[in-house]
């Protein structure tokens, strides 16, 4: 029986997701998940080593499947969701709905944002799971910051004379003891929030932010930069926090073996290569990353940030990639193979940029993560590699490590614009001295409402800029 199990796995990836197993008739028995598919179902040949009710299903397994993911996180919700649908036979925990944590907001005038581990048709709208009740608690931060919706039950609500002190800090509206005919608008917006429209949620802000800076309405621009700002940061921290890939996965086993398995396939030698992404939201903080990698992993020293020089090309990918790229063999002449992430465009201007350079192209198709094909040094298209190969784990790999680093260093770049203050406008006020006011005051609010008086008292200012700044906001 253990040769035969043996089989079944005998292909399974060295990668994160999850993994079913059928019996008889194609019934479902079982829906597990881990960090190394592999690894985890090879604990499955020794019987005597598993749960009570693990060996009877295990005597009954006919067929074992696997699904891919990106991250463990994405394997423990893909888990989730398929033992909620399919109800497989073996599994005992989550069939309640009881194991992750999850998000509501219920169906009220003024509806409650609600974090709960009960059943879905419990609650009206319901988001999740999420991984960790940490993500859970740092997203419900981010909406009381930018929408103000309510946390507290209806019994509480119910019967408070005075807002409470989430109001006092502007995490709620206060709908208790007063009137908020803007609340509808702001669950609108909690909900695409929700549902993963924060990109264009964050343009429309931005220009909103503008249109108030324009017409020199610095409160309302400073509260809009404030929830951009508390948006940009969770989505940045939510990247640092679980990155897609570390340089300790146990996807590719044997790094070394796979990229001689690369220089095979493509017909070059690979001792440094570079692998290109480009970043910008509407043309706004157009950036550019190369990750590089060879025989033993990653070679961080050779990671590498862009910003556009050329202007013109903002919003561009094509022309955007041909600058990087151009910058990037100008100052690293020892590249000797170059991966970008794109279609035949990319690869046309990689290949026209540097064209003694072996340039191979990893397209997305139509659904990432599950339909890549590849664009070959010579032109050629290729589109048969199995998608559990190590060659294919070792290529989405680098790419995705290569979107990581971009997209990261953007949203950097972009909170970084998009919370700079009216002190940028003031001559002779630099980061010290905006230091030293912000130190002072504790907020760029303060320092506008400061008199002349109060700006002589902060120290290592001097009057010569006091006076700027006095003069600026008044």
């Amino acid at each position: 029986m253990n040769i035969q199990f043996r089989d079944l796995i005998e292909n399974a990836p060295e990668s994160p997701g999850i993994y079913r197993m059928y019996g008889v008739n194609n019934t479902l028995l079982y829906v597990g998940k881990a960090k190394n598919l592999a690894n985890r179902l090879h604990q499955y040949i020794d019987i005597s080593k598993l749960e009570l009710h693990k060996q009877v299903m295990r005597t009954m397994v006919t067929r074992v499947e696997w699904e891919t993911t990106a991250t463990e996180s994405d394997a423990l919700l893909l888990e989730q969701k398929i033992i909620k649908t399919e109800k497989p036979k073996y599994n005992i925990m989550l069939t309640d709905g009881k194991m992750y944590p999850m998000l509501a907001l219920t169906n009220h005038k003024y509806p409650r944002l609600l974090k709960f581990r009960g059943k879905i048709s419990q609650r009206r709208d319901v988001y999740g799971p999420y991984p960790s009740v940490q993500a859970l608690n740092e997203t419900i931060k981010m909406i009381q910051k930018v929408c103000q919706i309510r946390t507290c039950t209806d019994g509480f609500m119910n019967n408070r004379t005075r807002p409470c002190l989430l109001y006092q800090i502007g995490r709620c509206s206060g709908p208790c003891t007063k009137n908020v005919p803007e609340y509808d608008d702001n669950v609108k917006l909690a909900r695409r929030i929700l549902t993963g429209d924060s990109e264009p949620i964050i343009a429309e802000l931005s220009q909103q932010m503008k249109k108030f800076s324009d017409k020199m309405d610095f409160e309302n621009a400073a509260i809009l930069r404030d929830k951009i700002s508390a948006m940009t940061n969770t989505s940045v921290r939510g990247i640092r926090r679980n990155p897609p890939y570390s340089q300790d996965s146990t996807e590719i086993k044997n790094w070394k073996q796979t990229v001689k398995d690369l220089q095979d396939w493509i017909g070059h030698p690979v001792t440094y290569a570079g692998v290109f992404d480009n970043s910008h939201l509407f043309g706004t903080n157009p950036v550019g990353a190369m990750i590089t990698f060879g025989h033993d992993g990653f070679i961080k020293s050779g990671y590498r940030h862009f910003k556009l020089r050329d202007t013109a090309r903002a919003g561009n990918d094509i022309a955007m990639m041909a600058e990087f790229i151009e910058r990037a063999i100008k100052n690293n002449p020892e590249l000797d193979l170059i991966i970008v992430d794109g279609g035949r465009a990319q690869w046309n201007i990689a290949h026209e940029t540097a064209p003694n350079i072996p340039i191979l192209g990893v397209t997305k198709g139509e659904v990432r993560n599950g339909d890549e094909h590849f664009i070959m040094p010579n032109g050629d298209e290729y589109r048969t590699m199995p998608k559990d190969s190590k060659l294919f784990l070792l290529l989405r790999r680098v790419r995705d490590e290569a979107h990581r680093f971009v997209i990261t260093y953007h949203r950097t770049r972009r909170a970084k614009s998009m919370t700079g203050s009216c002190l940028d406008e003031i001559d002779g006020i630099g980061a010290v001295r905006k230091k030293l006011l912000l130190n002072h005051f504790g907020s760029v609010r303060g320092i506008m409402d400061a008199d002349m008086a109060a700006l002589m008292r902060v120290p290592g200012l001097g009057k010569s800029a006091a006076e700027k700044i006095y003069n600026h906001f008044h």
